[in-house]
């Protein structure tokens, strides 16, 4: 298993609790995303700044994900933009010393 992390970074324009009730709103669709195993919101009120921490299990469920209908809604939304998004490989043996919330595979 190759597993990937995705890094979304965007700017907002609405207030910080409208942000946040729309983050609940969208929080049950990105549960059932296939192959994205954990989702960590993450938000700079101050900035008007939020995004999230995606671990997926594979780099194709990664791929899958960025080109569905929820990512293009979410970049679309009238009050997200400069978008980014950045994707990344799981250093399996520093993550395990620093017990990062991946399952990381160990050679034996």
């Amino acid at each position: 298993m190759a597993e990937t992390v995705l890094q979304v970074n965007f700017k907002f324009s609405v207030r910080r609790s409208e942000y946040e009730e729309l983050a609940a709103s969208l929080a049950e669709a990105f549960s059932e995303v296939p192959g994205l195993v954990w989702k960590v919101w993450i938000l700079n009120a101050t900035e008007s700044e939020a995004g999230g921490i995606y671990y997926f299990e594979s780099e194709e469920a990664l791929r899958l994900f960025l080109a569905s209908q929820l990512a293009a809604d979410v970049q679309a939304h009238p009050a997200v933009s400069e978008f980014s998004a950045k994707t990344f490989e799981v250093m399996d043996a520093a993550t395990a010393v620093t017990r990062g919330p991946v399952e990381v595979a160990v050679a034996t």
